[in-house]
């Protein structure tokens, strides 16, 4: 009894220390930010987009950084950025894999004729997506991973064009019900997921392939977020953007990610 007595401030400092709080309040400010975004127009949504982008990234690489560890989250950032910033620079110049584009300038400054704040977006993604993926199945860790990538631009690709961030050259054919993306850009999609994805699991190792307390291994937050940005996508497609195909596709794609992620996270729960 008196070990218990103990024990409990410390494991309360440990959980309200600053390090470990600041992850949860970056989540928090993203989640306020996709909470204004519907509700705000013209410089002050690009603003809006942008800062969103930054903490939902910053959430996701400092929450890493306390559970996972420099090395890994090192190696999470070159590759997802790096990856990301390299396909997408092939992208604009050749049109492939994902169709031809080109990005406005909107987003601020560019590499390659890439916004820097599109492959911090990769990252953004990729973090929670690996996890999920990593907790739902071994074998089609890499599959999986790739289908929720593609499955999470399915609905985020429609809403920046319209906000007018890049512009497709053909954007038909697409999705049925969806006529600002085309096809080609889901398929480029999985490509790049799938590559993405293997070099990640191939690097980064498992958390319970690591050492360390087991509290290093939470994954709340990102998981968290994850669920927040399917239901965020959901919602203010059939309310506020006005296009419920969207909102049907990217829900039930990402949902097959997102879904038995969060449920298996619920049974599993200490």
């Amino acid at each position: 009894m008196s070990t218990r007595v103990y024990s409990g401030p410390h494991a309360v400092h440990r959980r309200l220390s600053p390090a470990r709080a600041l992850p949860w309040l970056l989540g928090a400010a993203t989640i306020g930010l996709e909470i204004a975004y519907p509700l705000t127009d013209g410089d002050a949504l690009r603003r809006i987009t942008i800062a969103t982008v930054v903490t939902f990234a910053a959430a996701g690489i400092v929450h890493s950084l306390v559970h996972r560890g420099a090395g890994w989250t090192l190696g999470l950032v070159v590759i997802s950025a790096g990856g990301g910033l390299l396909a997408e620079a092939v992208g604009v110049h050749t049109g492939r894999p994902f169709g031809t584009y080109s990005y406005n300038s909107t987003l601020g400054p560019r590499l390659f004729e890439v916004p820097l704040l599109v492959p911090l977006a990769w990252t953004m993604m990729a973090y929670p997506v690996l996890l999920a993926a990593r907790r739902l199945t071994r074998r089609w860790t890499v599959l999986l991973g790739a289908v929720g990538l593609a499955a999470w631009d399915v609905s985020l690709d429609p809403q920046m064009v319209s906000d007018g961030h890049w512009t497709w050259a053909d954007p038909s054919p697409g999705l049925p019900g969806i006529h600002q993306v085309p096809l080609t850009n889901l398929a480029g999609w999985l490509a790049v997921g799938v590559v993405l994805m293997t070099v990640l699991v191939l690097v980064l190792p498992r958390d319970e392939e690591r050492r360390g307390p087991a509290r290093r291994r939470s994954e709340a937050l990102p998981a968290l977020l994850l669920g927040w940005t399917w239901l965020g996508y959901v919602i203010g497609n059939v309310f506020w953007f006005g296009s419920v195909a969207v909102a049907v596709w990217g829900g039930v794609l990402l949902g097959l990610v997102v879904l038995p992620y969060l449920w298996v996270l619920w049974r599993d729960r200490p």
